[in-house]
């Protein structure tokens, strides 16, 4: 089985011109979540990790599982207001305006080594937005994990001074 065969393509979603990459269909199949879960595991079990973070939504839905199975902890990023204790904040720039994200102030601990998982990768200003929240956390970024890379987007430029590793790769 591909990973790969499980995503559903939706043209036009969520505006003409984009090409949706859509995992419901993939984490809807037993199988193909579980191959999904163990191929990211696979990656990341001789690497010491410590915690696995993960961006909401998507984030959640992978990095809980590869959590669990390698025996480390998991730390949501969220959007502001979402969290209840103090938290470390960041915000960064978007096409079209900007955003926030934030972890618990005490979430991860010094030296800790961290994977971040996500779903995707495109531009990669997210995630490296997730990266500084790690690090000025106190965290060791060991890998980003990703389930699909949108690879003429050129995320991995943004993220070239860490290790990357997606699952399935689509051209636009």
């Amino acid at each position: 089985m591909s990973i790969k065969d499980k995503i559903r393509i939706i043209e036009g979603f969520p505006k003409e011109g984009i090409s949706f990459k859509d995992i419901t269909t993939l984490i809807g199949d037993g199988e193909g979540l579980k191959e999904t879960i163990d191929a990211i595991v696979d990656e990341l079990r001789d690497k010491n990790i410590d915690i696995i973070v993960g961006p909401e939504a998507r984030g959640f839905i992978f990095g809980v599982p590869v959590a669990y199975a390698l025996g480390a902890g998991f730390v949501p990023v969220r959007k502001p207001g979402k969290l209840p204790c103090e938290t470390l904040s960041i915000s960064y720039d978007l096409e079209y305006g900007c955003d926030t994200l934030e972890i618990h102030k005490d979430s991860i601990k010094r030296g800790q080594r961290v994977a971040v998982v996500d779903d995707l990768l495109a531009t990669g200003g997210t995630i490296s937005t997730v990266a500084k929240l790690v690090e000025e956390a106190g965290g060791e970024v060991v890998s980003f994990n990703f389930v699909i890379e949108l690879t003429e987007l050129n995320g991995r430029d943004k993220l070239k001074n860490y290790e990357v590793s997606s699952l399935v790769q689509y051209d636009l």
